[in-house]
């Protein structure tokens, strides 16, 4: 109300009118606000040109009815403005209304007072006191502490944090959630830290619209009109709000094709090639439902904002094709569901090497991804609060007693312990090969693929990770164990083998008649 009101005051021009052989001055007329008013609106990032004229005239209407503008003569408190030539004016005193202001963790800089001192005019004496009725327990209380039994302490004030402070803690306290969710003793088995963006972090969990979309502040990294019409169409089919229903056939595999064709051609994938260790230790807790879903929660989070909104729209299309029953198949031979994991797995996640294992864990993460979407892609509300509530606890003042050198607010500083190459080599191997180690026992114990396709996947898993598979099958007839050979059936005993061998021919004597 305030915002509307302060840019209609600065941006309606004013000026001298005639009415009735009168003059009047700094003073508007109706169709002028209205044309003003709704321009002001349209530029206005939170009503943008959908505001009609109507809708500008009702809100006049409030205006006048509230004492944010009058017409000439000092008369307002009704609704009967009209969208006419009638003269009004802003009156003298200050139409808007007073609302508390709360600190905001978002851009604007959270104002603490100074550390040390408190401010000029503030006296602890002047702090209003609830009188209390005194008893001989209350009256013990306060002697005790008046004789020296509780120390002395004093108001300590909080230095000021700025914008980059508040986004260093939430770098620091989401990786270290994320840490202990993947249950890891350290993150650098999977991720380089000083490579996470904080900035990054806290538009993902604040620049979002009502739908939770990510919404981005450079408008040229937005997915192409086109790219989204298509998306809209498939993902609302048949009722595609801006494109007419085409007639011809093979339409709706047309529009699938171009969005294939654009993501495919993206140099690096959606969650980045920094961040596939991060999400492919993310497999190893998929048994575990809610762990993994927090896990994807936070990794999400570490993502540009541009990428995870591409994700998020992405998924959310995949996901809904897949349970459309009123979209035309868009293949043949394959399920839809298959059809969507196969054509975008590859665009959402894989390694910069490219090894050919990299598609059964994309497939495997994509089909997480798309079962549980909401979830994921989904700000984690209780690490939000968490750190929200950090955040409040330090702008606080805090009572500091005689002698108390350290801030007991503060944890204590916590040391790194060096640790051997060997114990190092393990920690890395440990935190990386458990998920792989998941995945290979899954590929070992699936029984609804053939044997051949079974034999394949295993031997592209020995070729990308030798070691894994090593610890899984260290001899060939563990390997064997698999694939039992069947017995051979014995062929029907012929009649022809229980006769004699075959006899060589006798000559006999022939007798002449």
């Amino acid at each position: 109300w305030n915002e509307i009101i302060e840019i209609f005051r600065a941006g309606m021009p004013l000026r001298k009118h005639r009415c009735r052989f009168k003059s009047y001055e700094h003073c508007f007329k109706a169709s002028e606000a209205v044309d003003c008013l709704q321009e002001l609106l349209g530029s206005n990032q939170n009503f943008g040109p959908e505001v009609t004229r109507d809708q500008t005239v009702k809100l006049l209407k409030k205006f006048l009815k509230n004492h944010v503008i009058e017409d000439i003569k000092g008369r307002w408190g009704k609704e009967d403005f009209q969208d006419d030539g009638h003269l009004y004016r802003f009156p003298p005193s200050s139409p808007l209304k007073p609302y508390p202001k709360k600190p905001s963790c978002g851009k604007e800089i959270i104002k603490f007072p100074d550390w040390n001192e408190p401010k000029a005019g503030t006296s602890q004496e002047h702090i209003p006191v609830k009188s209390v009725t005194m008893n001989s327990e209350v009256w013990y209380k306060r002697h005790s502490i008046a004789i020296g039994e509780v120390p002395a302490c004093k108001l300590v004030f909080r230095r000021e944090l700025t914008q980059t402070n508040i986004e260093e803690i939430w770098k620091s306290l989401t990786l270290s959630r994320l840490q202990k969710v993947l249950g890891l003793d350290s993150l650098d088995e999977v991720l380089d830290t000083k490579l996470v963006n904080s900035k990054h972090i806290v538009q993902n969990t604040y620049n979002v619209n009502k739908q939770g979309i990510v919404t981005l502040e450079d408008k040229s990294k937005e997915l192409p009109h086109w790219i989204l019409s298509a998306m809209k169409c498939l993902a609302n089919w048949p009722s595609c709000s801006d494109l007419k229903q085409p007639t011809y056939s093979g339409f709706e595999r047309d529009v699938f094709k171009t969005i294939v064709d654009y993501f495919s051609q993206m140099k690096e994938p959606l969650l980045t090639f920094h961040f596939f260790d991060v999400f492919v230790s993310v497999l190893g807790l998929l048994q575990k439902h809610s762990k993994a879903v927090e896990a994807l929660q936070i990794s999400c989070l570490l993502l540009p904002p541009e990428n995870r909104k591409r994700l998020q729209l992405l998924v959310r299309m995949m996901a809904r094709i897949s349970l459309n029953k009123d979209l035309p198949p868009l293949s043949e031979s394959v399920r839809t569901r298959t059809l969507m994991v196969q054509a975008f797995s590859r665009c959402i996640l894989c390694s910069k090497d490219e090894m050919d294992l990299d598609e059964l864990l994309a497939a495997k993460l994509v089909s997480f991804l798309m079962d549980n979407y909401q979830e994921i892609l989904s700000v984690p509300s209780a690490l939000k609060s968490s750190i929200e509530e950090h955040v409040i606890h330090l702008q606080r003042v805090q009572i500091k007693y005689a002698g108390a050198d350290t801030d007991a607010t503060f944890p204590p500083p916590s040391f790194c312990r060096q640790i051997s190459t060997d114990e190092f080599e393990c920690q890395r191997a440990t935190g990386s090969q458990e998920p792989l180690a998941a995945l290979l026992e899954e590929i070992a114990m699936n029984k609804k693929i053939s044997v051949k396709d079974k034999k394949k996947q295993l031997k592209q898993f020995q070729k990308s990770y030798p070691e894994v598979y090593r610890v899984r099958f260290p001899t060939p007839e563990t390997e064997a164990v698999l694939f039992p050979e069947k017995t051979k059936q014995k062929p029907p005993i012929l009649m022809w083998a229980l006769k004699k061998p075959f006899q060589p021919f006798h000559r006999t004597r022939s007798f002449r008649m």
